[in-house]
């Protein structure tokens, strides 16, 4: 196969109805913007720009949730990669750094015609916040 360059997009749209004991909030909401690229058919670099809402405070409460993926393709079915999940706050003013959220993730991913599986394992770059 040619080593080959390309990029992608995509939006994904979500609406939840949660339980309580996850999140305070019955229902949330988010769109998570989706922006890549193949590189040579062996690394992706993937990178969500996520706003969410839990519907109160109208647009100026709406958050800035970004998650960044680069992933390395050993063939079709085997990957490994690191991934970042961050909470930043309401976009209209960013919380200190001591309320935000950060964390960073190593995983493997092996995917087949049954079923496809991604495992890893995390650490929290931030304190958790305090209210």
């Amino acid at each position: 196969m040619p080593k080959t360059t390309h990029s992608f997009y995509g939006v994904n749209f979500e609406f939840s109805a949660n339980y309580h004991y996850w999140e305070p909030k019955r229902f949330t909401s988010e769109v998570r913007p989706i922006v890549g690229v193949h590189l040579h058919n062996k690394v992706d670099v993937i990178f969500n720009p996520i706003v969410d809402t839990n519907y109160t405070g109208g647009f100026g409460n709406l958050e800035f949730v970004p998650a960044t993926r680069v992933a390395y393709n050993w063939n079709d079915k085997w990957a490994v990669a690191a991934e970042e999940y961050s909470d930043f706050g309401p976009l209209r003013h960013f919380d200190p750094v001591s309320r935000q959220f950060h964390e960073v993730w190593a995983t493997v991913d092996h995917n087949s015609k049954i079923v496809s599986i991604e495992a890893g394992v995390g650490v929290g770059v931030t304190a958790e916040p305090t209210n």
